[in-house]
C-alpha cells in the first residue's frame, strides 16, 4: 500500500461544498463522540458495523455521500476503541479551536485521466501535475490545510526498494544542538526550522492574522518532513543495522518543549521504522537509561547525571581513564544495546563496525544499559 497527495485546484462553488460538508460533518463527529461514552456508562456498546449505520438514510438530507458519514462513524469508533484498550487518549469534540479538517471516501476511486480525478458528490476536480504509481486506488481523504485542499490516495501498489549503498551498523543518539550524533563520531547539524520563522510568526499572531500563521506553521511542518524524509532514506540505505536511541520526549519536553518539538525526533523514528521494512535493514530502539552514564569502553557508571549534568560535554571515565565525547558515547552504548544482544544477553562487534577499542563481549544486566565487559581475543568473528 502506497500513500500519495494530491493538492487539488477547486473553483468556488465546489470549495463552497467542501465546507458544508465538514460543517455537517463536524456535527456527526461530536454526536458519535458523545453517543459512545453515554451508551458506554449505562454499559450499552455497539460494534463498527452497527455503529456506522446508526445515521443510515441521513446522506440525501444533507446531501453527503451515506458511505462518507460512514466513514466518520467509523473513525469515531476507531478512536474510542483504541481508547478503551489504552492505546490512545480520550476523542475529543470537534470545534473552532480544533476543527475537523478531514473527509472520508472510503469507497475505490477511479484512476484520473487528463488531469482530473472524480470525487463522490463533488464531481470531477482538477489537481496538480504529479505522477501516481500504477495500481487501484482502495480509498482517499479529503484534507483541508492552510495552503489548500489536498486529496490523500491509498493505492495498492508496491513501494520502490531503497537502493542500498552501504552495510554499516551504527548508532544512533539524538539532540537538539545537533540533531543526530552517530557511533562513528559523525555528527548531522540541526536545522532549526522553527526558531529560523519565530520572529515572523509572532509578527503575525500580534497581528491577529490567522491564516498566516497557519500557513507558517505548515511551512515548518513541511520542511521538517522533507527533513526527515530525506535523513531517514540516507540511514536506510546506508546501514544495514541502525540503533537508534529511544528517549522519552514527553518527559523531556516539560523542560525544552519547543527543542523537542523542532527535533521531530520521533517522526524521523517512525519514517527510519517503516523504510527499514522495504530497505532491508534491521532497526532496533534500545532504551536510553544510562547512555550517558556508562562508559562505552568498559561499563562502569561514571558519566554526568541530571539537569546539571547536560553541559558536561566532554567527561573522563573514573574506572578505566577513557576520555568520551557525551553524545558519541551515548551513540556507541546504543550500538552495544541494540546491535547484537542475543537470546542471553551476550554481544559480540567488530572493532570496524563498534568503534570501540576491543573486540568484546557484554552481557547484559538488568538496570538499563548497565554491562559487564569479557575481553575476548580479537580473532573471534561477531555472532
Amino acid at each position: 500500500m502506497v500513500q500519495c497527495q494530491l493538492k487539488l485546484r477547486l473553483n468556488a462553488k465546489k470549495e463552497q461544498t467542501c465546507g458544508q460538508w465538514l460543517y455537517h460533518l463536524t456535527s456527526i463527529w461530536n454526536w458519535g463522540i458523545r453517543k459512545i461514552e453515554l451508551n458506554a456508562k449505562d454499559k450499552i456498546y455497539f460494534s463498527k458495523n452497527d455503529f456506522q449505520n446508526l445515521l443510515a438514510g441521513h446522506g440525501e438530507k444533507l446531501g453527503i455521500p451515506s458511505h462518507t458519514i460512514q466513514g466518520i462513524l467509523s473513525t469515531v469508533h476507531q478512536s474510542w476503541s483504541r481508547c478503551f484498550r489504552r492505546l490512545a487518549r480520550k476523542p475529543r469534540l470537534k470545534g473552532m479551536r480544533r476543527p475537523l479538517n478531514s473527509i472520508p471516501f472510503p469507497d475505490p476511486i477511479r484512476t484520473p485521466e487528463n488531469g482530473k480525478i472524480k470525487l463522490p458528490g463533488i464531481g470531477k476536480v482538477r489537481f496538480h501535475k504529479m505522477e501516481l504509481p500504477e495500481g487501484k486506488i482502495k480509498c482517499g481523504r479529503l484534507i483541508k490545510r492552510a495552503s489548500g485542499w489536498y486529496l490523500c490516495l491509498f493505492i495498492d501498489a508496491e513501494p520502490k526498494a531503497i537502493e542500498r549503498t552501504g552495510y554499516d551498523i551504527i548508532g544512533v543518539d539524538p539532540g537538539f544542538n545537533d540533531l543526530l550524533t552517530l557511533s562513528t563520531g559523525k555528527k548531522v547539524g540541526h536545522p532549526q526550522e522553527f526558531r529560523a520563522i519565530e520572529k515572523r510568526l509572532a509578527q503575525a499572531q500580534r497581528g491577529h492574522d490567522r491564516k498566516l500563521a497557519a500557513r507558517l506553521h505548515e511551512r515548518v511542518k513541511n520542511r521538517r518532513k522533507d527533513r526527515n524524509h530525506k535523513l531517514s532514506r540516507k540511514l536506510v540505505a546506508e546501514n544495514k543495522t541502525v540503533c537508534f536511541l529511544k528517549d522519552n520526549h514527553r518527559a523531556v519536553a516539560k523542560h525544552f518543549g519547543k527543542s523537542v518539538g523542532d527535533s521531530g525526533h520521533g517522526q524521523l523514528r517512525r519514517f527510519v521504522a517503516y523504510k527499514s521494512l522495504n530497505g532491508g535493514t534491521r532497526y532496533v530502539e534500545p532504551e536510553n537509561r544510562n547512555s550517558t552514564r556508562a562508559c562505552s569502553t568498559c561499563g562502569a557508571l561514571t558519566g554526568p547525571t541530571g539537569l546539571a549534568g547536560l553541559k558536561v560535554r566532554q567527561w573522563v571515565c573514573g574506572a578505566c581513564g577513557a576520555h568520551h565525547e557525551r553524545d558519541v558515547n551515548s551513540a556507541r552504548n546504543a550500538l552495544i544495546a541494540g546491535a547484537g544482544c542475543g537470546p542471553r544477553g551476550e554481544l559480540c562487534l567488530r572493532v570496524a563496525q563498534s568503534g570501540i577499542p576491543e573486540l568484546a563481549c557484554w552481557e547484559h544486566q538488568e538496570v538499563g544499559i548497565r554491562w559487564r565487559r569479557i575481553i575476548v581475543e580479537r580473532n573471534i568473528r561477531a555472532a
